[in-house]
């Protein structure tokens, strides 16, 4: 069984897009599969604000997304979790490693969101996102993820000091280049998988982002990676920072192409 939780807070967002690309990508998960969704959060505008306001401004949210997915989890459903921000992950990966301690994590992004507060120099809450996840600093969300187990693919935007952070952890690197799917399965090694997705791990122009990082994969290479893994061995599902653009022919491609990529999740998969 699959549930699909919906974050509509804002958690850190510096853009307007996002939120409404998040709620976009829910109904396109409706229409396509009949899927229920659980909406946590009031939407709010952008800010341009540092971690320390926007974590705590995200309290209500990222708490609301913890307890829905521990709520998923231990139903032993298959949680597909629908993000504005990758901050989301703050609070979700916690919840994901509680419940499967010896799950493998796919972060397919663009960036390593690895910064912590002593090196982030842009203050975005998002960059801070698995580092907090886990426990390189306290976000009051909880940690549990063992970097050694992470597998960050995609990765071409990456600070110097986070570069250093990601290496002592022992994170795993796949970049663009190096990606294959049987590449990332083999890293993987036959575990199961929380797999995390942010939409600017793409060639820019295919999914709207609001931070666009030339070089990126193709929307084929998502979907060889997500057939890659059987379907069985994915326990979670996050779609992250799809920043709608309010132009509906754009939207509706972006939206279109998101559901052709994820398809392999969904493929055995009964949904509610």
């Amino acid at each position: 069984m699959m549930e699909v939780i919906v974050s509509q807070g804002r958690i850190g967002d510096r853009g307007a897009g996002m939120i409404e690309g998040a709620a976009r990508t829910a109904r396109a998960l409706e229409e396509r599969y009949g899927v229920a969704t659980r909406f946590v959060g009031t939407p709010a505008g952008p800010e341009d604000d540092d971690w320390t306001v926007s974590l705590l401004a995200a309290e209500e949210t990222l708490s609301g997304l913890a307890q829905a997915v521990s709520a998923s989890v231990a139903a032993g459903r298959r949680t597909v979790l629908v993000a504005n921000t990758c901050s989301a992950s703050l609070a979700t990966l916690p919840a994901a490693v509680r419940a499967y301690p010896d799950c493998a994590v796919l972060w397919i992004d663009a960036h390593g969101d690895f910064n912590t507060p002593d090196t982030t120099e842009s203050g975005y809450l998002g960059g801070m996102a698995l580092s907090g996840a886990c426990g390189l600093w306290e976000s009051g969300h909880g940690a549990g993820v063992d970097p050694s187990r992470v597998v960050l693919v995609g990765a071409r935007d990456i600070d110097p000091s986070e570069r250093d952070l990601l290496d002592k952890a022992g994170v795993r690197i796949l970049a663009p280049a190096d990606v294959t799917g049987q590449r990332v399965a083999a890293a993987v090694g036959g575990a199961r998988v929380w797999v995390h997705i942010d939409w600017d791990v793409l060639e820019p122009g295919t999914v709207p982002a609001d931070y666009h990082v030339p070089d990126g994969l193709l929307p084929g290479g998502i979907r060889e990676i997500l057939e890659s893994i059987p379907a069985a061995d994915v326990l979670g599902l996050e779609l992250a920072e799809f920043a709608a653009t309010g132009d509906e022919s754009t939207d509706a491609r972006a939206a279109e192409s998101i559901m052709d990529m994820v398809a392999p999740v969904f493929a055995t998969a009964a949904v509610r």
